[in-house]
């Protein structure tokens, strides 16, 4: 639903019309919805971090595995995802479990960047101080290019 629709549809309303159930049912079964809103979100971002890692642990070197890293994650085919992650961080600021959520997929994400930032500099293939601000730093540009994808801005269509 979340990829379709957006984590701001998992609404009791929202749940229930693409369920075809009542809005009391889903509350019967989810009476928190900050904590279905949660799970949805994890449920719809999980997956990626895992399908990356194992593309960028395919690559020889730290080179090639950042470039995939970047490659793959800025290509514009997750519009889905990102736009997932985008409304969470909204939404995460009324919504202290969806924020807990938010903060460890983002610790999964710094982890994989962080380890490949460290294996280049531990081979001398990049000169880096600190893997992990290195890696949050990344993380973030990532994250800010894919969101003004979602508008295209900066791009003819």
């Amino acid at each position: 639903m979340a990829l379709d629709d957006g984590l701001a549809a998992v609404t009791l309303r929202g749940v229930a019309s693409r369920a075809g159930v009542t809005p009391a049912l889903v509350a019967h079964y989810h009476p928190v919805m900050d904590e279905l809103v949660a799970a949805t979100f994890a449920a719809a971002v999980s997956p990626e971090v895992a399908e990356v890692r194992a593309l960028v642990e395919a690559q020889r070197g730290p080179v090639a595995r950042v470039a995939a890293l970047l490659r793959t994650l800025l290509d514009g085919s997750r519009d889905d995802v990102t736009t997932v992650w985008v409304e969470a961080f909204a939404l995460g600021r009324r919504n202290d479990r969806l924020a807990e959520t938010v903060r460890g997929q983002m610790d999964a994400w710094q982890n994989l960047i962080q380890e490949v930032v460290a294996e280049g500099a531990d081979s001398g293939a990049f000169t880096v101080a600190d893997p992990a601000a290195v890696a949050w730093q990344l993380l973030g540009a990532i994250d800010g290019l894919n969101a003004q994808g979602l508008v295209r801005w900066g791009a003819a269509g």
